[in-house]
């Protein structure tokens, strides 16, 4: 009987293990413009996990209304963040979901750290505009990089020698070379053939930190583009890629179902086994689970 006890309580651990999580959010790559690369390494993570190239981005279709949107689970409308232009400022006499006034509305950052004290948290951005939209005091380090390979390079480090709970990495090479050379041009499927490599990386340095069997990887982003900008309502400007594999993920499975930029955030809750904050407007991707 003690015996049968041992083998129910350690199934018990082993079905509660904790889970941990990397999202690699790569600015202004479409989800056409992802299709139509050659991305082995993406495709690795589709055969082995659910994906769509049509979710949907937020309007306007501009990096901190998405970025935002992704974290906080609630469209700009509701986390006041409308452009680029946005800052701290303009929620000073805000309160949001029964906070102080003056506090963002709360990320999966802080509903993380809220919820799983102990857990890890970091994050390394290229583009410096991501860190006023995060919960920055609940991170256990935040790094700002220079270019797409030194954002790498930290993400590997930080994933060989802190392990976190989650990681969260901003590139940004791909959306300035829309703006500069455009977007569907040869240069600008060439940077998504740098991310795709740059995926490889990292899922590298989590096999070789052992971390590969309790892992979930997302690959996202927050808008694509038409020409040499964005912010409006094309399909080229509005779908994005959403890529989830992990242990308990549905394999090289094609979500069916509308999958919103706020709801990466209640999705991320999901995996860590968190109470959804009631404030927030974004439901878990369910279709994209086996379970």
């Amino acid at each position: 009987m003690k015996y049968v006890s041992l083998i129910v309580a350690s199934l018990i651990v082993l079905s509660t293990a904790a889970q941990k999580v990397i999202v690699l959010g790569f600015d202004g790559m479409s989800g056409m413009g992802a299709q139509r690369t050659h991305t082995p390494h993406i495709d690795s993570l589709k055969a082995h996990g659910a994906y769509t190239y049509k979710a949907r981005a937020v309007v306007p279709t501009m990096s901190a209304p998405n970025w935002a949107a992704m974290i906080s689970g609630m469209p700009p409308a509701r986390t006041t963040v409308l452009s680029n232009g946005w800052t701290r400022a303009k929620i000073a006499n805000r309160r949001f979901c029964g906070q102080p006034k003056g506090a963002l509305f709360p990320t999966i950052f802080k509903v993380l750290r809220t919820q799983k004290p102990t857990a890890t948290i970091a994050c390394v951005h290229q583009w410096k505009g991501f860190a006023p939209l995060a919960n920055t005091e609940a991170m256990d380090t935040i790094i700002h990089t220079k270019d797409e390979f030194a954002t790498c390079a930290q993400a590997c480090e930080l994933i060989k020698n802190m392990k976190p709970d989650f990681l969260f990495v901003h590139f940004d090479h791909v959306d300035h070379t829309g703006h500069t050379i455009g977007h569907f041009t040869e240069a600008y499927y060439r940077s998504i053939e740098v991310a795709d490599s740059l995926v490889g990386v990292v899922l590298q340095a989590v096999k070789e930190a052992s971390l590969d069997k309790e892992t979930y990887i997302l690959i996202t982003a927050d808008h694509g583009g038409i020409f040499k900008g964005h912010g409006g309502l094309t399909k080229a400007e509005f779908q994005i890629p959403w890529i989830l594999s992990g242990p308990k993920t549905k394999k090289n499975y094609e979500i069916k179902k509308k999958v919103k930029q706020y709801d990466t955030a209640a999705t991320l809750a999901h995996i860590f086994n968190l109470q959804i904050p009631a404030c927030w407007k974004g439901k878990s991707v369910a279709d994209a689970f086996a379970e």
